[in-house]
């Protein structure tokens, strides 16, 4: 498999490489659960959360196009349906992966800002892998932040 590493982010990912690895490898693992009729562009995404617990999420879609869910949403509310309520670090895989601002939103919402993100560029077929990582922080110009509006 070829592989290729865009950019590293300046400080280690939180647990070293080999959680960033199981992160990647858990949502490449849950791109393939995606349920993606319409678009036919299958997501996954894995978030570690502060209790060192990795939780995974897979896109999921509706002829109703707007009752359709993100990886990255589904991944997050599994951890907070298990009790989680801090993200360390978010991984999405699939080709040009990126999140949307929704997405964006949600993370930066229970992600620390120093989080790392992790973008997968993903492509099964052709066994190639783009992984791109950055600062939740970076994610998002002026993010709605609840604890800036006394929420």
């Amino acid at each position: 498999m070829a592989k290729k590493k865009a950019r590293k982010s300046n400080k280690r990912s939180p647990g070293g490489g080999a959680i960033r690895r199981k992160l990647v490898e858990a949502a490449k693992s849950a791109q393939k659960k995606a349920y993606c009729p319409y678009s036919r562009y299958p997501v996954g995404a894995a978030v570690l959360a502060e209790s060192g617990r990795i939780y995974s999420g897979c896109n999921v879609e509706n002829a109703s196009f707007g009752l359709s869910i993100c990886a990255e949403r589904t991944a997050i509310f599994n951890a907070v349906m298990h009790g989680e309520k801090k993200i360390k670090a978010v991984c999405v895989a699939a080709k040009s992966a990126t999140p949307c601002g929704a997405c964006r939103q949600v993370i930066v919402e229970f992600a620390a800002k120093d989080a790392e993100m992790i973008c997968v560029d993903w492509q099964p077929q052709e066994k190639k892998e783009k992984v791109t990582c950055m600062k939740v922080s970076r994610m998002m110009y002026k993010p709605f932040d609840p604890s800036e509006a006394g929420l």
